[in-house]
């Protein structure tokens, strides 16, 4: 499956759409953090932030959960980085977004 479309390098619809169904989540929690983030941000992620995010999106709740209270950190490096984007977009005011 190509995630990216070559000659232009815009994101497809369906990837999109695929991200924003996987954002929805078991716990209201998750669903308020991660929806969001892929409704304004998703979009303009560069292919290996992209790659992260859908990653991430195979992770348990539970995992997401601990992380976005940062109760805990991802010890995997490239989980961490997109973990730190979603919290930084989650903890800026919806105006400055």
């Amino acid at each position: 499956m190509t995630i990216v479309n070559e000659p232009t390098g815009m994101i497809q619809e369906e990837e999109i759409n695929r991200m924003r169904w996987a954002s929805r989540r078991g716990m209201l929690e998750l669903d308020l953090v991660l929806e969001p983030f892929v409704d304004a941000r998703y979009a303009q992620l560069d292919l290996r932030d992209r790659q992260r995010f859908q990653q991430l999106m195979l992770c348990e709740d539970q995992e997401l959960f601990a992380w976005f209270l940062r109760r805990e950190r991802p010890q995997d490096e490239e989980l961490a980085a997109i973990v730190n984007q979603v919290l930084e977009f989650a903890h800026t005011p919806p105006g400055d977004r």
